[in-house]
């Protein structure tokens, strides 16, 4: 007689009355507080040409120093995410925060690139802190449309990612690298707005203590294929990060090296492709609350392959357009893998929130400077070509189990 497989029988957190219904304001904060924090956050990037200027950079530094923001965020944040599981920290946003306002200040001043190292990492902590911990404030607020509150909370982020490049071509371009100083004011207005989050997550905890526990199991999954599943999505966002990277980091110098527009045209058509970004990011959680997250994850991924294909062969005027459509489609993704790996792992939101943005963000630092060290080597043109055949790991989403049909089965 054949022996099943171990089930991963986890019970489903404990729930609220107060959490019956989405709690929109909160949602809204934390979006809000995402939008601020990735935009301050995205100076470093966006003032890569200044830095590689001013520090006589090499391609090669300039992924040395996304590896070491990159890496500082994902190392911490599963930790920051398994300890608050346990011992909930209401206000360890406003510490995140904190930490990326000091980053900032920081980035307009220090002399030396010992020291733009030393504050790629405490900017990197500061987003460490932030991401797991307003993941599971937007998914405590959702009132279970889960997917939706993601994709609220993630198109903050896009958007912020979106609009820092565009206002270090208007404010940091003119002033050079002192100008990133007047972010600041951005981070400070994050700090005041998350006390308020703080204390409700303080007030909420209050309610969920006083609450009796609820101890269903949400799916029956033998333990294999959970561990299977979770390679799976790590796999997809490799894919989908180490393709981000080489349009966050270094499509500026692409442009500019194949079509010898100015800075501040590149960085436009950086704001574009972001732009895109954060539209798309808003469809992956709803959609995937109406037809399944797999299917989101599906053509997110391995849809984006032709135009990837395309774009290292494209002139100006198409490269522009097809950057967009894959920013669009491509970002819709990462709301799906987030939610998804939740229903894998119930009771872990803050684990699984900092393993995944953790794995995203190390995904990102690494291939920066891989492909940094690459384009030293060869090319950024044939950087492009490269990395044009990174979707079509999408094929594996097929053996992602579909969580539908199990939950509650």
């Amino acid at each position: 007689m054949a022996h099943s497989s171990p089930t991963l029988t986890i019970p489903a957190p404990i729930s609220a009355p107060a959490a019956a219904r989405a709690v929109i304001p909160i949602l809204v904060s934390v979006s809000i507080c995402h939008l601020l924090n990735d935009m301050v956050q995205s100076m470093l990037p966006a003032i890569y040409p200044i830095l590689k200027s001013s520090f006589s950079l090499n391609f090669g530094q300039i992924g040395l120093l996304s590896l070491t923001y990159q890496m500082a965020a994902s190392l911490l944040q599963p930790f920051v995410g398994w300890y608050t599981d346990r011992r909930p920290m209401p206000y360890a946003l406003v510490a995140g925060m904190s930490f990326t306002l000091l980053g900032i200040l920081l980035l307009a001043v220090v002399p030396t690139f010992s020291l733009l190292l030393l504050t790629s990492a405490v900017i990197g902590i500061g987003s460490a802190v932030f991401h797991p911990e307003s993941s599971r404030v937007a998914r405590i607020a959702s009132g279970g449309q889960h997917g939706l509150a993601q994709s609220v909370f993630q198109v903050g982020g896009n958007t912020g990612s979106a609009i820092g490049p565009l206002l270090a071509a208007l404010i940091v371009l003119p002033q050079g690298r002192p100008g990133v100083a007047w972010f600041s004011i951005a981070a400070a207005a994050a700090i005041f707005i998350l006390i308020g989050v703080g204390r409700w997550r303080s007030s909420h905890l209050t309610r969920v203590t006083a609450a009796p526990a609820h101890a269903a199991p949400v799916h029956s999954l033998p333990r294999r294929k959970v561990i299977l599943a979770l390679a799976v999505l790590g796999a997809l966002i490799f894919s989908k990060y180490f393709y981000l990277a080489s349009l966050s980091s270094y499509y500026t110098f692409y442009l500019m090296t194949r079509f010898h527009v100015s800075l501040r045209s590149s960085q436009l058509h950086l704001f574009v492709f972001l732009g895109a970004a954060a539209a798309g990011t808003f469809l992956g959680g709803p959609i995937g609350d109406r037809i399944g997250f797999k299917y989101v994850i599906w053509g997110s991924i391995l849809g984006v392959l032709p135009f990837t294909l395309m774009l290292p062969h494209a002139n100006l005027f198409w490269t522009g357009i097809l950057s967009a459509i894959i920013g669009f489609v491509i970002a819709s993704a990462f709301s799906a893998i987030v939610v998804y790996a939740q229903e894998l792992m119930p009771g872990r939101v803050g684990l699984v929130s900092g393993m995944f943005f953790g794995f995203a963000f190390g995904m990102g630092g690494i291939g920066a400077a891989v492909l940094g060290h690459i384009a030293d080597l060869t090319s950024i043109v044939f950087v492009y070509k490269l990395c044009a055949w990174l979707p079509a790991i999408g094929l594996l989403t097929g053996l992602l189990p579909n969580m539908e049909k199990l939950r509650n089965r």
